[in-house]
């Protein structure tokens, strides 16, 4: 994904820090506003990934780190749950300034309850989606221990909270007991998509069961089995990534944003053999095994040539039996890419080093005679594909600049 910078002004007149996660080959087919967990920021792995996820799909993501946590400005002693909801107004305003407005609201922990409460405040959105929310947001409390007593008594007290310290105020108390979100939750009046692990030690999965409860349909429920709160493990984070883009395409109008279609487009970034590559319109990613230093996320380059072979090969198989008209049900190929040494080809003009070579093996079903199938057999050697690959290939290679 082609991540941008940016910041934008809340209600306090604080900086915060964003970043605007874009599809790296195509215009975004609609977006998302991204809040992030209790006294996390938006770098978090799980953010990360599921923004990857869903940039995958076309679908840009806004995601930003709350006052005084992460690179924006402010004290997160002085921000409160409710000031949150207006951050999160407040981003979905700036991102309609500078792309358009969100259509999918995400939420994870307390980001998840301050978006059912924000989804009322922003009239462009279509869904919502939480991820290990709270069903009330006083439900944060439990993580102050026994310093509560201290905050209520003295005003405030520093809190321990995933390991790093944070000045929590009597103010943030007053104001997360004083929301009432049955309300906000019964008449969301978008499509909702609750994720929650059953095994959750920090928010109980009965409060899936009661945002699921107050919600009216349209509403989803997906269990994360044994994903902790945070999402730690990235096959859970980029599992709820890639099934959030599932279900938000369903509520996108995507128009035809595409780069040209006649042309294929690829993009690498600084790190790593992971590629994207835009054909036709379509997405796809290209990668490495892990042996070689890739992440194994794609095909490999050669992989999508031998692909193209083979499509090539049973397109055209198709178009010549329903030709002449015979009894073709499927075309089945496949195909094995490899280098052998010049002197072990008996064929190949090429006479010293290595050369490449496709086995390619054609599964015909259908009622054929063997004359039919030995014709098609010729056949496969005639697709387009095949005599370009046979045939002298040149690669004109310029700088341009883009």
């Amino acid at each position: 994904m082609k991540t941008v910078q940016h910041t934008f002004t809340n209600g306090d007149g604080h900086q915060l820090s964003a970043f605007l996660d874009l599809p790296p080959l195509r215009k975004p087919i609609g977006y998302a506003l991204f809040a992030h967990c209790f006294t996390c920021n938006k770098e978090l792995l799980a953010v990360r990934n599921i923004a990857r996820a869903l940039t995958e799909e076309g679908i840009g993501v806004f995601r930003f780190d709350f006052p005084g946590l992460g690179k924006s400005e402010g004290c997160f002693s002085g921000s409160t749950f409710s000031s949150n909801v207006d951050d999160l107004y407040r981003a979905a305003v700036y991102l309609e300034e500078i792309a358009e407005s969100p259509q999918i609201l995400i939420g994870h922990s307390l980001g998840g309850a301050a978006a059912i409460r924000a989804a009322a405040l922003i009239k462009s959105l279509k869904g919502v989606a939480t991820i290990g929310a709270p069903a009330d947001p006083a439900h944060v409390t439990h993580l102050f221990g026994d310093e509560r007593e201290e905050i209520e008594s003295k005003g405030s007290a520093t809190v321990s909270i995933a390991k790093s310290e944070f000045l929590i105020k009597s103010e943030f108390i007053e104001d997360l007991e004083s929301i009432s979100m049955e309300e906000a939750t019964q008449n969301l009046g978008r499509e909702l998509l609750v994720f929650h692990s059953p095994v959750d030690r920090v928010v109980g999965i009965e409060n899936a069961a009661t945002i699921y409860g107050r919600a009216r349909h349209p509403k989803s429920f997906i269990s994360l089995d044994d994903a902790d709160h945070l999402l730690s493990r990235e096959k859970d984070s980029q599992y709820v990534g890639k099934c959030i883009a599932t279900w938000a395409s369903r509520y996108l109008d995507p128009v035809d944003r595409a780069i040209d279609a006649e042309e294929v487009v690829v993009r690498i970034g600084n790190c790593g053999f992971r590629t994207d590559v835009l054909a036709n319109g379509r997405a796809f990613i290209a990668d490495e095994p892990i042996n070689v230093g890739g992440t194994n996320l794609g095909p490999t380059p050669y992989d999508f040539l031998s692909a193209g072979l083979g499509a090539c090969t049973a397109m055209t198989l198709r178009m010549y039996a329903d030709r002449k008209d015979w009894p073709l049900e499927s075309v089945e190929v496949h195909l094995v890419h490899d280098k052998i040494h010049a002197r072990d080809c008996d064929e190949c003009v090429t006479s010293e080093g290595r050369v490449d070579v496709i086995e390619r093996r054609i599964i015909l079903e259908g009622n054929l005679d063997e004359a039919q199938k030995s014709r098609l057999l010729e056949i496969a050697d005639r697709c387009p594909v095949h005599r370009t690959l046979e045939s002298e290939v040149r690669v004109e290679t310029v700088l341009f600049e883009g």
